[in-house]
Formats: C-alpha cells, structure tokens, sequence
C-alpha cells in the first residue's frame, strides 16, 4: 500500500487534513504566546522570561529546543538506512547532555544574567570579549537556522504535496512569519510555552508510534530487529555500514562524535535557557529532566526507526519525496493512514516553528544584550530601548532567515547542523569552560578561542567534500577541496583549546585576581548572583 502510494504520487497522506491540523497547532500556540506576552515589560521578562520557570517545566522547554526536526525525521531515517551507525546519532545527542549538568549549567546560572557573555566578561575585558561571545552566538544561531528553514520548506511542501519552487519559498516565509510574530509578541515566555507544548506532543506522537510498532511485533524487539534485517540485510545490526567503509569515514565519525557530545554545552540557545529559572538549583533539575525526556525520546527513535525499516523497507524511503527524511511520515502512514500521518506531520511543524523560535530569541538577545547595550551604550540604555532593539533584531533575522532558507532550497544543508554543533564546541565550549575553571585565562586567551575555533571550523567545512569535489557536495561540478572529513571538530575543537591556553600564556597583562575569586566565589555557591540578575 505505502510502496503504491509514494510512487503515485509527492505527497503522502491528505493535504487538507495536514494543512487542518498544521492550522489547529497554529491557532493554539498563538493564544499561549499572547497570554504570556501580558507581562513582558522588561529586558529580564523578554530575555528570560521573568525567570519564572519551574526545574522541570525548563527542562521540557530545553528538550523542545533540542529536539529539532532532524532528531525526530532525521535519526529516525538514519536508523532504518543504516541501522546501527545511525543510532550512534541518539547516543551522541544524549551523551552530549551530561557535559551540560556536570561541567556548565550550574555555574552558568550562578554567574550570569542572560547571554553566553555575560559569564565571558565577567572578569574579562568587556567589549572586546562580548563582541567576539556575539559574533560566535550569532554564526552558530545563522547555521542552525538555516538548516531548519530549508529542512522546514522540504518537509512541508512533502506533507502538503507542493513540488515547485514557488511553492516551497512560500512555506519557508510562512515558518518565517510565524517564527517572527512568536518572538516578537511573545519574547522568552512565550516561546518557552510553544516550546514545552512541542516537546508533550512529540514526545506524545513518538510514545504512540513505538507501542504500535512493538505491538505488531508481540512487544518482542528481537522480532522486529529480525524483520528490519529481513528487509535490509543483517548489515543493519552491526556496526559500519555508514561509518566503517574506510579509515576516512571512521575517522569522519569521531569527528562528528566529538562536535555532538562537546557541542551541545556550547550551544547558545541551549545555555540561554538556564536563565530562565529563579535558581541555580532549578537550572540543575532542568538539565535532569531535560536527559530523561531526551533520553526516552531517543530510545523511542531506535523502535520507530527499526520499525520503518521493516514495515517500509530502505529502498520505498529513499525513493519518497525527502528521502531519509520521510521514514517517520511514511511509518506513520503505514500504521494509522491519513489521521495520524496528519498529526506526526503537524509534530514535525510544530518541531520546527519551536527551534526556530528558540535559535531567534537567542539571536536578538546577543545583538541587543551583548552589542548594542554592553558595546554601543556601555552599559547605559534607556529602558526599554534595549528590549525594542531587540524586538527589531527579531525581525531583520527573521527576514534574513526566511530569504537564505528560500536560497538554499535543494541544496545539501544538512551538514549546517553538525557545523552549528562544531561552532559551539571549538569557539564557545573551551571559552566558557576556561572562564569558569581557570583562574588565570586572559581577554587574549578568550579572543584566539573564540576566533580561532570559529575560523576553523568554517574554514575546513569550505574545504571539504561537503562544498565540493564530490557526488553529494553542493558544488558538484568543481573540486577545490583538500581537507578530507565532511566534519571539522576532529581538527577545530583542539585547536579551539589549544589557542586559549596559547594566548593566555602569551599575555602580558592578567586579569585582576580579585575578580577571578568573586567570580569562582558565585559560580559555585550563587552568591551574589541573584543580586545581580534583579538589576
């Protein structure tokens, strides 16, 4: 039936009741974010929601933020194509986590006000350090952006059966609009609303789709493995069949692995969201509860993606409109027909619109915050001023991010994900683990980090397969690459580090030692920081 229907026609499902349902999500959170809005009047309100927010409710809206499309389309899709190896992806993601609770989310909480800088410059050289904590925030929220507006104008145009250019750069302004009007009417609170209800049903749709799986299966997993490796060969059990080829393509894995699991503690809207909460206690549950609910979402993601594998078969899900992508629509088709492939679908829109939110709100807080506030003002804005920049930043983003997501349509972007991921952890990981660990880093020390981790990482992506020189790169036709991995963090993440040790050693002047003790003082016991967050 499934196999009938992908060949017959782009779309799978029924338009109307996809477009029903996309509707119906949409009408909804826009009542939660107009609700929430009522009480956005200052720069603590709209950046981090007043810090209003429970351990655990933050740690659902951290799991909404970090389960974006390609956790939930992507993974699933990997794993029935390549089995193991693309589990590896769930493990990555989730081993990730406990870099956040054991190195990061606490200290974070207690030393900062709203921005990834804010901890950078507190014993820094303010304005050099929060332009670079700037420019490195906004470089992994552009990458990350774009991905998900291109994967956003894909997997909708697949869901409402729109194949013309036309029509998918309507879609992607349509998630741009919404993104936009969430963020500008809604600020932090809001978009955590949209956020936590995002993460309920995904994880709602997800929980349903693996009972009905294992349930065909007589809740025997061994059954359901046997009959994914009946339609895709024994190969999807062992490790290697996407990453064990060559030397190149394992030594590209623990590229990746390292830009997954360091990456995720450098994330900016990620370590936004630790503000959010009145406590450094409650920022320490929200992380706990953030690995719980991401750590059964991926298990879930190894049923449905074995289930899909076997019910669907790899060949009918590379050969559907979105390739890898459509494993989890076509599974849900195959299971509940229209109905329910009409409600993962309205998940999977409801998983962009609230990353893309999440990732915009983060970008106009670090222009506003960090430049325009603490750089342009020095630290002397009327107020409100701050919070209308930053509702106008909202809006150049928004407008930037719907015409680059227009732009790149049809092309490979997949691997801005895994860029945004190296970018957090070469320029922004080893920047804040230094700050809070090392008493002795320097200005100079932050800046060669920042720069140099960033620098690098966009470098050897230009330089790589991805861009050219090879059958699935974006420029196919020439061939200027020399830097043999799709993945730079194997190179970029050491050398993040590496140069802030270097130019911390080769500074002539330290930091004030006084100022390094308040800030190791507060960072471990939340002295003083609450103070500081009031003003």
């Amino acid at each position: 039936m499934i196999r009938a229907a992908v060949a017959e026609t782009t779309s799978v499902g029924e338009p109307l009741l996809n477009i029903a349902i996309f509707g119906g999500f949409v009408a909804i959170t826009l009542i939660v974010v107009l609700r929430a809005s009522r009480n956005n009047k200052t720069a603590a309100d709209y950046y981090a929601a007043g810090r209003s927010f429970t351990g655990p409710q933050n740690g659902t809206a951290i799991a909404g933020d970090y389960l974006s499309a390609a956790s939930f389309l992507g993974i699933c899709g990997a794993i029935a194509v390549n089995g193991y190896d693309g589990f590896l992806y769930s493990i990555g993601f989730l081993v990730a986590w406990l870099v956040a609770l054991l190195f990061v989310a606490e200290l974070m909480r207690n030393t900062g006000k709203f921005t990834m800088a804010d901890v950078l410059s507190f014993r820094l050289k303010e304005r050099p350090v929060r332009l670079a904590a700037a420019t490195t925030t906004l470089a992994v929220c552009f990458f990350y952006l774009l991905a998900q507006m291109a994967g956003a104008g894909g997997l909708v145009s697949l869901l409402l059966g729109i194949d013309q250019a036309v029509g998918q750069s309507i879609v992607v302004a349509v998630v741009g609009a919404l993104m936009i009007l969430y963020v500008l009417v809604g600020g932090m609170k809001g978009t955590t609303w949209v956020q936590i209800i995002k993460a309920a049903l995904l994880i709602a749709g997800a929980f349903i789709m693996t009972v009905w799986v294992l349930a065909l299966y007589g809740f025997n997993l061994s059954e359901l493995l046997g009959a994914a490796a009946e339609q895709g060969g024994e190969a999807v059990l062992a490790p290697g069949l996407q990453y064990g080829l060559t030397d190149i393509t394992r030594l590209d894995f623990v590229s990746l692995a390292l830009a997954l699991v360091l990456g995720t503690a450098g994330l900016p809207h990620v370590l936004m969201r630790f503000y959010t909460v009145p406590t450094a206690r409650e920022a320490r549950r929200s992380v706990v509860w953030a690995i719980w609910l991401i750590g059964i979402f991926y298990l879930f993601t190894l049923v449905l993606g074995y289930g899909a594998g076997a019910l669907i078969g790899k060949d009918t899900i590379l050969a559907a409109p979105g390739g890898v992508n459509s494993a989890a629509p076509l599974l849900a088709f195959e299971l509940g027909g229209p109905i329910l492939l009409g409600l993962i679908s309205a998940v999977a829109f409801a998983t962009i619109l609230a990353v893309v939110a999440g990732l915009t709100i983060t970008a106009a807080t670090s222009f506003a915050h960090d430049v325009y506030a603490s750089v342009v003002k020095k630290g002397k804005a009327a107020p409100g001023t701050e919070v209308r920049v930053a509702r106008i930043t909202v809006v150049v983003i928004g407008i930037i991010a719907i015409i680059g997501g227009i732009g790149v349509q049809g092309q490979n972007v997949a691997f801005l994900v895994a860029l945004a991921f190296a970018v957090a952890a070469s320029a922004n990981l080893p920047t804040i683990l230094y700050s809070l660990y090392w008493k002795r880093f320097s200005t100079r020390g932050a800046l060669w980090s920042m720069y140099g981790g960033l620098g690098s990482a966009v470098l050897l992506i230009v330089f790589s397969p991805v861009v050219s020189g090879a059958e699935t790169s974006i420029f196919k036709d020439v061939d200027f690459q020399w830097y043999p991995l799709n993945n730079p963090g194997i190179v970029s993440i050491p050398l993040g580090f590496f140069l802030g040790w270097l130019g911390t050693v080769t500074s002539r002047t330290l930091e004030n030692p006084a100022i390094a003790a308040e800030m190791e003082v507060r960072s471990l016991t939340g002295h003083g920081a609450e103070e500081a967050t009031k003003h």
